[in-house]
C-alpha cells in the first residue's frame, strides 16, 4: 500500500503526508525483483512500492480492495508498457489471480493509507468529520452499522481485543445508552462521546478515540482475517526460492505475521508442560533478521513509519500444509454478516 498508520494508534495523529512507501529500501532487498521476474502487490494504494518493482525491471500483478486506488492507478497501467496489472481485489483472494508456483515474489503493505486517511468522507480518520464508515472497500457492513447495532458485549470484545482499548467496557455502554436516543452517524458523534467518557489526561500520547477507531476499522475490513488467509493464499502461490515480504504497524498484524513463519520454519513445536509436536519440512526461510524496523532517519521524515516492522521469507521446496487458522489464535468476534443494513 503506501505509507500506512504507524501503530494503529497514530493514525489520526497528523494532519495529510506525502504517500511515502514505508522501508521501501528494505522491502526491495528482502524482494529482490528483477528482469523476468513477476511480483504480486496485494496492497498497491498509491503504487509506491508497484512503482519502484517496475524500475527493477520485474513484471507486477497488483491487487487492492479500493475502487479509489484501481481508479487512480490507471495512469500507471498505461504508462508500464504491459508490465502492470492492475485488480480490484482483496488479497486474500491472491489466488483467483495467481496460479500456484506462478510468483517470485509477493510483497504486503498491511493497514489502512493515508490516501484513505486524509479523505474525510472515507471515516477513517476522528480528526476529520465524515460518515462513520471505515470500508476499504465502499461496500458491506459500515462502522456506523456496528456501532449502532451490535450487542454491548460484542463492542467490548471488539475495543478490547482489537483496539486493546482498557475501557472497552465503560465506552461500549456509553454507546448503548445514546444510540438509543440518536444514531451515531459522523465520525465526530462518536469521538465526541468517547472524549466525554473517557477524558484526554495530560500524560496521554493518542487521543482517547484512537484505539476504538483502530478497532472498528480493524472489524469493519476483517483486517485479521485477510491478513491470515492471504498469508496462506501467498504460500501456495509462490514458487520455490520466491520470497514473502510483509509490512505491518502494529502489534496485532505483527504477530500474525511472526506466528505464520515462526509455524513454517519446519521447527518441532511443544515444551516442558506439553508433548512436543513432531516436526516438518519447512516451506520458508528467513531473510536477513527476523525483523526489520523503520531506520531513526525515516521515522523522523515519515512518522506513520515509526512503528512499521518487515518480516520476510523465501520459499521452499516443501508443500504447503494448508490453512489452518488455530495457528494465529485469532479472537473470536461477531458476525459481520449479522450486522448489516
Amino acid at each position: 500500500m503506501v505509507t500506512e498508520q504507524g501503530g494503529g494508534a497514530s493514525e489520526a495523529d497528523g494532519g495529510p503526508v506525502r504517500h511515502i512507501p514505508v522501508l521501501l529500501n528494505e522491502v526491495l532487498a528482502a524482494l529482490e525483483p528483477a528482469p523476468g521476474k513477476v511480483i504480486l502487490d496485494g496492497t498497491f494504494g498509491a503504487g509506491g512500492y508497484a512503482s519502484a518493482i517496475l524500475n527493477a525491471g520485474a513484471d507486477v500483478i497488483a491487487l487492492d480492495r479500493d475502487p479509489t486506488a484501481i481508479a487512480a492507478g490507471q495512469s500507471m497501467v498505461a504508462a508500464s508498457g504491459g508490465r502492470l496489472k492492475l485488480i480490484h481485489s482483496r488479497f486474500s483472494e491472491l489466488a483467483e489471480h495467481a496460479p500456484t508456483g506462478s510468483l517470485d515474489g509477493v510483497v504486503l503493505d498491511i493497514g489502512v493509507s493515508s490516501m484513505q486517511i486524509d479523505e474525510a468522507e472515507r471515516g477513517f480518520s476522528f480528526q476529520r468529520k465524515g460518515p462513520l464508515d471505515m470500508r476499504m472497500s465502499a461496500a458491506g457492513v459500515s462502522a456506523a452499522d456496528v456501532v449502532n447495532r451490535a450487542k454491548v458485549s460484542d463492542l467490548i470484545r471488539i475495543f478490547g481485543f482489537l483496539g486493546e482499548e482498557k475501557q472497552s467496557g465503560r465506552i461500549a455502554r456509553a454507546i448503548e445508552k445514546r444510540r438509543a436516543e440518536t444514531p451515531f452517524e459522523t465520525t465526530r458523534d462518536l469521538a465526541g462521546l468517547i472524549e466525554i467518557v473517557t477524558p484526554r489526561k495530560a500524560k496521554d500520547k493518542i487521543h482517547p478515540a484512537t484505539r476504538v477507531f483502530q478497532a472498528l476499522r480493524i472489524f469493519v475490513n476483517d483486517e485479521l482475517g485477510e491478513l491470515a488467509q492471504v498469508l496462506f493464499a501467498a504460500e501456495r502461490a509462490l514458487k520455490p526460492g520466491g520470497r514473502l515480504v510483509v509490512v505491518t504497524f502494529h502489534s496485532l498484524e505483527d504477530r500474525i505475521v511472526k506466528a505464520f513463519f515462526q509455524d513454517r520454519s519446519g521447527k518441532a513445536a511443544g515444551s516442558r508442560h506439553l508433548p512436543l509436536v513432531t516436526a516438518r519440512p519447512a516451506t520458508f526461510t528467513p531473510v536477513g533478521k527476523p525483523m526489520v524496523a523503520a531506520s531513526e532517519e525515516e521515522a523522523s521524515l515519515n512518522p506513520r513509519a515509526r512503528s512499521a516492522k518487515l518480516r520476510a521469507g523465501i520459499r521452499t521446496e516443501a508443500p504447503s500444509p494448508g490453512n489452518d487458522l488455530s495457528i494465529f489464535n485469532l479472537p473470536e468476534l461477531a458476525s459481520l454478516a449479522r450486522l448489516g443494513g
